[in-house]
Parts: C-alpha cells; structure tokens; sequence
C-alpha cells in the first residue's frame, strides 16, 4: 500500500457534517416577528426543483427529497465537480 494510501485510510472514520437545503426565501423582519405555528413559509423553489447537498458548508451534490417509511431522505441524482474528477 502507498503512502498516500495510508494517510487516506485515516480519514474514512472522520465524521463531516452533512446538510440538505431544501429552499429559501426573503422575509421582512415584521413577518418573520407575525410568524406562529403553523405559519407556512412559501419557498422559491417548486416541488420538483433539486435540492443542494452540502458537507461541511460546500455544496458538493444534488438530488430530490424522498419518503422513506416515516423519515426523509435524498436520492443523489448529480455529483458536483465529478467531471473534473474523471479527467484528472
């Protein structure tokens, strides 16, 4: 195994921290103050828009939401800079 290997192999155990942007929107802050529960928050996105995978605060995929029994997930449909990954 080469050096790089092995220093490689030390980083597999290392958690990251995964996140999942759904959307966003612009509000003022006299509706963010009128916000209660059960407020909605309408969203640019459409339903069928992607979502934005990031780990560690760099967006690195996208996918689409999916219900898996009673919990959400994300199918990953696109790798971000995967292409250049291939080239090299």
């Amino acid at each position: 195994m080469s050096e790089s290997n092995k220093n490689l192999d030390l980083l597999w155990d290392v958690n990251v921290n995964v996140y999942v942007r759904l959307g966003s929107c612009s509000l003022s802050m006299k509706e963010i103050a009128s916000l209660s529960p059960g407020a909605i928050v309408q969203l640019r996105e459409k339903t069928d828009d992607p979502v934005s995978i990031f780990v560690n605060n760099k967006m690195v995929a996208r996918g689409e939401v999916v219900a898996i029994d009673d919990h959400l997930g994300v199918r990953i449909k696109e790798m971000l800079g995967a292409e250049k990954e291939e080239s090299k």
